[in-house]
């Protein structure tokens, strides 16, 4: 029997950076699974170069509970690491390399838990759901959950094993990350009235886009729970500009809304789309006609706020030995799986305080804790409710 730090090892070995197929893991999983007697479904992407997993351990006509994780990591290079990213090392009671905190670590427990799974009883049944692509904005889990809407029975809980250092957590942000393309008009910059400088609207836009940013701050719209209490607004990428005697054409810059849960972020995008076509574009299609600003979607995901209330959050207390629920600034693929009628708490070994660094590690006694929490999951759908 694999124990999860075994597993951990074995998953840490796959490079499975968000630009790299995740096939190998997850054909590992199927096998692993498979060996246990236990059958699985994979959803791949149109390309079939990446896929989803969904298993069910015990009665499939009842509602039961999904440990969640993705299998997805983000890159290692250019960073300082001290010890190979794709290879376990141990060191000081730490476990290091890429994806042992976001979020291996959690997937490794799961795994190690499948054969008292298997042994057991089952009142409930525990479905197992790894996805990819969860780091370049929740994409591979959204065709996961087109499968499971279709399904007569929904899951009474689902538990994503994001690092908290097995802290309930119940709410986070979500986010709107969008693509803003300038498009003005080249001249010579002697003659810079003639042309339509791309990099001074973007700057513009982007001012506006601070302005925005900083209405919601205001002490009206603070949730005190999360950290900052407010929703941010952030431009992180920009390029445009060929050389300092041409006024620029072409200018295009990436910016992104962090939205408190019960906010839409599409607000902010759409004052400044407005802000655009009411203040900018007659001002620069005055000087040339096919001058444009055009928006686009890079990413979303909506934010999660599961209620203190609620069931699900007495049962995360009851599996993590803690009512002392908190907030986290990342993000998650909670609010899609709450979006789909599945309530959903996140929970899992390590900190993010780690995650997406060099040496980044998960340290034994998180992940032995994560065993422990999950025996408690195990002794719970023997029971049943």
């Amino acid at each position: 029997m694999s124990t999860s730090r075994e597993l951990l090892a074995r998953l840490v070995a796959f490079d499975t950076t968000s630009r790299e197929s995740n096939l190998e893991l997850i054909g590992f999983v199927r096998d692993y699974l498979a060996d246990l007697g236990v059958p699985c479904e994979l959803i791949h992407n149109p390309e079939r170069s990446k896929a989803n997993l969904f298993a069910t351990i015990g009665p499939a006509d009842v509602p039961g509970i999904v440990l969640s994780g993705h299998t997805d990591v983000v890159p290692a290079d250019g960073q300082a690491w001290t010890c190979p990213p794709f290879e376990l090392t141990e060191r000081n009671g730490n476990l290091y390399g890429r994806g042992t905190a976001d979020m291996k670590g959690y997937i490794a427990c799961v795994l190690a838990l499948v054969p008292a799974l298997v042994d057991s009883h089952l009142r409930l049944p525990v479905h197992i759901a790894l996805s990819y692509d969860e780091e370049v904005g929740c994409l591979g889990v959204r065709s996961l959950l087109e499968v499971l809407r279709e399904r007569p029975v929904k899951p009474l809980l689902c538990v994503i094993g994001e690092p908290t250092q097995l802290k309930p957590v119940l709410g986070h942000k979500g986010k709107l990350a969008m693509r803003c393309d300038v498009h003005g008009a080249a001249c010579h910059s002697a003659y810079a009235p003639q042309g339509v400088n791309a990099i001074e609207y973007a700057a513009r836009l982007i001012a506006e886009l601070g302005r925005l940013g900083q209405a919601l701050r205001a002490p009206g719209q603070h949730d005190e729970r999360f950290d900052p209490p407010f929703s941010t607004v952030q431009t992180g990428v920009i390029e445009g500009g060929k050389a300092l005697n041409i006024v620029p054409e072409a200018c295009r810059f990436d910016f992104e809304v962090r939205a408190l849960p019960h906010m839409d972020p599409w607000q902010v995008a759409e004052r400044l789309q407005q802000y655009a076509a009411d203040t900018l574009l007659p001002a620069m299609r005055a000087v040339s006609a096919q001058s444009d600003i055009r928006f686009s979607e890079l990413s979303s995901y909506p934010g999660l706020a599961t209620s203190v209330q609620s069931q699900a959050a007495r049962w995360v207390a009851q599996f993590c030995g803690s009512r002392e629920f908190g907030t986290v600034a990342f993000g998650t693929e909670g609010g899609l799986f709450d979006q789909a009628g599945i309530p959903t708490v996140v929970c899992g070994p390590g900190s993010m305080d780690q995650g997406h660094k060099p040496d980044e590690f998960v340290s034994l006694a998180q992940l032995q804790a994560c065993d422990e929490m999950l025996e408690r999951v195990l002794a719970f759908v023997r029971q049943g409710q």
